[in-house]
């Protein structure tokens, strides 16, 4: 698989726009009939949400463990 080609630099004032919160992934299951998207349930702290990862075909094991902590 070929990497995605680096972009080009934003200024401040847009990236301070962006919202990043880090989320402790607490659950992951496999979305029925679906070769790409794994279903994440992420804890933000004040609030838990689903979220559709197309992340099934790029890693060796999509069902990695829970209580990890990512960017969103």
């Amino acid at each position: 698989m070929k990497p995605a080609p680096i972009k080009e630099m934003i200024s401040f004032e847009d990236f301070e726009k962006i919202d990043i919160r880090v989320g402790t992934i607490v659950s992951v299951c496999e979305v029925k009939k679906s070769n790409k998207l794994m279903k994440l349930t992420v804890d933000f702290g004040d609030h838990t949400r689903s979220i559709l990862a197309g992340i099934k075909q790029e890693r060796d094991n999509p069902n990695f463990s829970s209580t990890v902590e990512r960017l969103f």
